[in-house]
């Protein structure tokens, strides 16, 4: 029996990449360890096997999996020897390097899931040190699935990259939208009907453009290439370089990650 403990498990990361593996059976409550420092036990009322404690070396001697799903700021209060065991790490901003210095293991995962991992909606890559096994990314990949869509990279300046791209995307989707619901209720459209609208736009959007044989480039050429009112606003947007605001926000965050 292999247990898992999340140190964090009730923040809301933690909480929503394990309900759906707890939902899907991939994990058991009954091997479940989850810690926190409220001692708070919202979210896992569905699954009353789930060990709880507040102390995270309790955790440690408990597990053979450890996840750490706390603020990067606040791995400096964790003074624990998770030596042989495997570490997946779902913080930004900490290489594995710095976690296999601090926590005595060589086994190191990480991963940048994001906030769509409660609705299964999550693209979580996923980076591995040369030490773990064959079992560990199993584990890796089933349990990230669970979330959504897992993709193993080679690289730790690839998951960086999609810290920005995918891990802070939902927020940048979120900026978007908030321009055109401002942008509708400036023109007359009563709030909250600007509000439902664009959120239906960009669920329907979404679930097409996942869907779809085109890719988004064929997809803006043959709205483009057709004409219209999708044509003229498209063309205005590229005529305003709607790319340069999103390359430099990319940017902006893909450092971020990389140097903490």
């Amino acid at each position: 029996m292999t247990t898992l403990g999340v140190i964090g498990g009730t923040g809301w990361l933690g909480g929503a990449l394990l309900r759906p593996a707890l939902a899907k059976g991939f994990v058991a409550a009954a091997d479940l360890v989850l810690s926190s420092r409220s001692g708070n036990r919202a979210g896992f009322e569905a699954w009353p096997d789930v060990r709880f404690t507040t102390d995270n070396a309790e955790l440690a001697a408990r597990s053979d999996i450890i996840i750490l799903s706390v603020r990067p700021e606040d791995v400096g209060a964790l003074d624990l020897d998770l030596s042989g065991k495997l570490i997946i790490s779902v913080m930004a901003r900490l290489p594995a390097a710095a976690l296999t210095a601090r926590f005595k293991s060589e086994h190191i995962i990480r991963a940048m899931p994001n906030a769509c991992a409660e609705q299964g909606l999550s693209f979580t890559p996923w980076f591995s040190t040369p030490g773990i096994t064959a079992a560990d990314a199993d584990f890796a990949d089933g349990f990230f699935a669970c979330s959504g869509r897992a993709v193993r990279v080679s690289t730790e300046s690839e998951l960086d990259y999609f810290t920005a791209l995918t891990g802070s995307g939902p927020a940048f989707i979120a900026a978007f939208a908030d321009v055109m619901i401002r942008d509708a209720i400036k023109n007359g459209v009563a709030p909250d009907v600007a509000d439902i609208a664009v959120r239906q736009l960009f669920l329907g959007a979404g679930t097409w453009l996942a869907g779809a044989s085109e890719t988004p480039a064929d997809t803006v050429r043959i709205f483009t290439d057709y004409g219209g009112t999708t044509a003229a606003g498209l063309t205005a947007m590229l005529l305003a370089d709607i790319t340069g605001p999103i390359s430099k926000g990319l940017a902006a965050a893909t450092e971020k990650a990389a140097k903490g």
